[in-house]
């Protein structure tokens, strides 16, 4: 199944997902972004939230590289234990959780096996999808400490939204 296909078994109500799928997906679209980021964004975003159908018409559309999709996978997998961990640091009312270390291994930020910047770019999206604002802070900090534009940041996250949409969509059916 590619893109086309996906977005015809959208529900009506979602006239305006159809539209930003085809949008976000697009370097017009998705500023300061080229189609490896966009793509490889995007499918993090599939697999964040759990939509294998999205996964595999992103899959289809795209050229990915192996590395590529590994690290989509990557990084919806270490965000997904990140995000439940520093998302409870934040919000919990005893400050003194943020001093302990998390003893969690996370080796694959550093070490992705793809450009560190597409990885962050991914991490971001997938920290916006699961809600967790120590890790967009942190990621988009890092995003900025590496000359990446707030357009480009801006247009991960817009990815994130369409593609959160998209999967609550084709739920709907």
């Amino acid at each position: 199944m590619n893109i086309q296909t996906l977005k015809e078994q959208l529900p009506v109500c979602a006239k305006d997902i159809k539209l930003n799928l085809s949008s976000v997906l697009s370097e017009e679209g998705a500023a300061d972004l080229n189609l490896v980021q966009i793509y490889s964004i995007a499918l993090a975003c599939a697999y964040a939230v759990k939509s294998r159908a999205l996964a595999e018409a992103i899959l289809a559309e795209s050229s990915l590289s192996e590395a590529y999709i590994e690290a989509s996978k990557a990084a919806a997998s270490i965000m997904s234990m990140n995000n439940i961990y520093y998302r409870f640091v934040h919000l919990a009312s005893d400050k003194s959780f943020a001093t302990m270390p998390a003893k969690l291994r996370m080796n694959v930020i550093a070490s992705p096996g793809i450009d560190k910047v597409d990885f962050e770019l991914s991490c971001l999206a997938v920290s916006a999808i699961n809600g967790c604002g120590m890790c967009i802070d942190a990621h988009a900090k890092t995003l900025e400490q590496s000359a990446v534009s707030k357009l480009a940041v801006q247009s991960a996250v817009r990815i994130a939204a369409v593609i959160n949409a998209a999967a609550a969509s084709l739920e709907m059916v």
